[in-house]
């Protein structure tokens, strides 16, 4: 029966410090942390978290979005956390799993946390597009012709595809894709 925290940030450029303060504030025994996406599913602190979770403890977020991405996300989590007999609470927004009301407060919040995450994703898309537009995004230089002619004479002699990839100084992906679209 103890506090248990997860923080988490997207990128090395963002720091977990005051996530990591407020869990501490808040009494938690042990925290796991990541820096990820919260959309990637093997979040190693992630996994770790939920193997370190035992009946009976509280998992501890600064806010819900730390810990889930999408609706569907946060509905499995809390069933999990359900079924193992833990509670989940945050320490910046009114929820937790122990009320019917929190419970809908903790949905609501999913709702919104996914909601903002497509509204990013569609004003990302946009800028691209308009980038394109502007002709000031076009993305990466093709490959030289001779460099594809070698890769594919290289493959032809059946060389391995990462001693192609390394004589050539391209990816391994590089390699695959010019061999799938030769004529």
């Amino acid at each position: 029966m103890s506090k248990v925290g997860y923080a988490r940030v997207s990128t090395h450029d963002q720091s977990l410090t005051l996530q990591l303060e407020a869990l501490k504030q808040a009494g938690c025994i042990k925290i796991f942390s990541d820096t990820a996406s919260g959309s990637d599913a093997n979040r190693r602190g992630f996994l770790d978290l939920k193997y370190y979770l035992r009946s009976g403890d509280t998992l501890v977020v600064t806010r819900i979005d730390r810990i889930a991405r999408s609706v569907l996300d946060l509905q499995q989590l809390v069933a999990y956390l359900k079924e193992q007999e833990i509670e989940l609470t945050a320490t910046e927004q009114p929820i937790s799993t122990s009320s019917a009301a929190g419970k809908a407060f903790l949905d609501m919040l999913g709702v919104f946390a996914e909601f903002e995450l497509n509204i990013r994703k569609e004003r990302q898309l946009e800028g691209i597009a308009a980038a394109k537009a502007a002709g000031k995004y076009k993305g990466r230089k093709p490959i030289p012709v001779d460099t594809q002619q070698e890769i594919l004479a290289m493959h032809r002699e059946h060389n391995p595809v990462s001693e192609i990839a390394r004589l050539c100084k391209v990816s391994r992906n590089t390699v695959y894709k010019i061999i799938r679209e030769q004529p």
